[in-house]
C-alpha cells in the first residue's frame, strides 16, 4: 500500500467514500448535458427559460441524486433490484389501466406535478434485476437452458407491455439491454446466434403479417419503416422528418453554420429540435466536428465504465456497471442512426441532451449506481 493510499484510509468513511467517487465520470456527464443546454438555448431562438433553464434545474437535482445513491453502499442496492424490477413492472401495469395518453401512446402516469414514464425506471431496474441474478447464480450454471430461461422470461414481460403502449424504440432497448447484460455474463453464443435467425423470422413475421387480421405492429410504425427504406415516398408526410433531418446534417459540414445560425431549426422546418432530432441542430450548427466532439464525449463514459468494470471484483457491481453503460451506448446509437436515416424513427431522445425529465432522472440515478459500484468495490488493505 502506498502513502496515498494509507492516508486515504485513514481519513473518515463519508470523507472517504467521496474521494473514491468517480469524478471524472461526474465531469464528462456534466460535459455532455452542457451541450444539451447550449443547444436547448440555441433551439428556443436565445430564450434560456423555455427549455435550457428547466433542463440545468433538472440536472442539478439529477447530479444530488446520483451522488446520494453512490453513497449508499452496492450491497444494498443488490438487495433492492427484485424490489425495484417489481416495482417498475407494476408502474408498467399501472400505464395500462390510468395512463395519460399523449400523441397517440399511453406510457405516462401523471403524480401531483410529477409525469412520470415507468418505460424508462424499467430500463434500469431490468439490469440491476438481471445482475443481480448472475451474482447470485454460480458460473457453471450460465449457460444450461434451465438457467438461461429466467432472464429471457425477466426481459420479455417488461418488453411486452411497453410494446402495448405502444413504444417500439424503448421495447428495443429493453431487449438489447437484457441482452448485453446476459452475454457480459459469460451466456454463449449460442443463444444469441439463435436468437438472430429467430429475429430474421420474425422481421419476416412482421413484413407478412401486413394488412392482415393478425397485423404484428400498428399501421404508423409500418409507415416509419416505409420512410426509412425510402423517404422520398412521402417527403411532405411521413418522410418529412427524416427528410429535414438529413438537409440539417449535410448542411453543417465540416464545421456547421455557427452557434444560432442554423435554419433548418430556426426556420422550424425541424420538427422534434429540441428532443428526438436534437441532434441534427448540432450538426448543423458545429458541423461535423462537434458532432464528433458529443459522440466522444459519450465514448469516454462507457470507456471509464467499462475500465470500472474490469477492476471491480465484485460481480454485481461489474455488471450493472457494464449495463448502465451499454443502456447509454444503445440511447445514443439508436437516437443517432434514426436521425441519419439508418435506422427507423422510434422515438428515442439523446441521453442528457434531449429536452426531458424522466428521462435525465432516471439515466443519472443509474450512473449513481454506476458510482455506488465504484466506491464500494472490493480494495487491497
Amino acid at each position: 500500500m502506498s502513502y496515498l493510499e494509507y492516508k486515504v484510509q485513514t481519513v473518515p468513511t463519508g470523507v472517504r467514500k467521496i474521494l473514491y467517487a468517480n469524478w471524472a465520470l461526474v465531469l464528462l456527464l456534466t460535459a455532455v448535458a452542457s451541450v444539451g443546454f447550449l443547444m436547448l438555448y440555441s433551439v428556443a431562438g436565445g430564450n434560456i427559460e423555455r427549455w435550457a433553464e428547466p433542463q440545468m434545474k433538472r440536472f442539478a437535482l439529477g447530479l444530488v441524486v446520483m451522488m446520494i445513491i453512490g453513497m449508499v453502499p452496492i450491497w444494498f442496492w443488490r438487495s433492492m433490484s427484485g424490489l425495484a424490477y417489481l416495482g417498475a413492472l407494476g408502474l408498467l401495469v399501472l400505464v395500462e389501466l390510468v395512463g395519460e395518453i399523449g400523441m397517440g401512446a399511453q406510457r405516462w402516469i401523471d403524480i401531483g406535478p410529477l409525469r412520470l414514464q415507468p418505460s424508462e425506471l424499467m430500463k434500469i431496474s431490468l439490469v440491476m434485476m438481471l445482475a443481480a441474478y448472475y451474482d447470485w447464480l454460480p458460473l457453471s450454471k450460465v449457460s444450461r437452458p434451465l438457467w438461461v430461461l429466467p432472464p429471457v422470461i425477466l426481459t420479455l414481460i417488461p418488453t411486452a407491455l411497453v410494446l402495448k403502449q405502444p413504444d417500439l424504440g424503448t421495447a428495443i432497448l429493453l431487449i438489447a439491454g437484457g441482452g448485453i447484460v446476459m452475454f457480459c455474463a459469460g451466456v454463449s453464443w449460442w443463444y444469441f446466434i439463435a436468437v438472430v435467425a429467430a429475429g430474421a423470422g420474425l422481421v419476416y413475421a412482421v413484413f407478412a403479417s401486413r394488412g392482415t387480421d393478425w397485423q404484428l405492429i400498428k399501421d404508423y410504425q409500418f409507415r416509419r419503416i416505409d420512410t426509412f427504406l425510402d423517404p422520398s415516398t412521402d417527403p411532405l408526410g411521413a418522410g418529412y422528418h427524416i427528410t429535414q433531418s438529413k438537409i440539417a446534417l449535410g448542411s453543417g459540414g465540416w464545421s456547421g453554420k455557427g452557434f444560432m445560425q442554423g435554419t433548418q431549426s430556426r426556420l422550424n422546418f425541424l420538427p422534434e429540435k429540441h428532443t428526438d432530432f436534437i441532434f441534427t441542430t448540432l450538426a448543423e450548427e458545429f458541423g461535423f466536428l462537434g458532432a464528433f466532439s458529443l459522440l466522444t464525449l459519450y465514448g469516454l463514459i462507457i470507456l471509464f465504465c467499462i475500465v470500472s468494470a474490469m477492476g471491480n471484483k465484485d460481480r454485481y457491481g461489474a455488471l450493472l456497471t457494464l449495463g448502465v453503460a451499454a443502456t447509454l451506448f444503445l440511447f445514443f446509437a439508436v437516437n443517432m442512426s434514426m436521425v441519419m436515416g439508418l435506422a427507423p424513427v422510434v422515438g428515442v431522445p439523446l441521453p442528457l441532451v434531449s429536452y426531458g425529465g424522466s428521462a435525465m432522472l432516471v439515466l443519472l440515478a443509474a450512473f449513481g449506481l454506476v458510482q455506488s459500484a465504484h466506491i464500494h468495490r472490493p480494495r487491497s488493505r
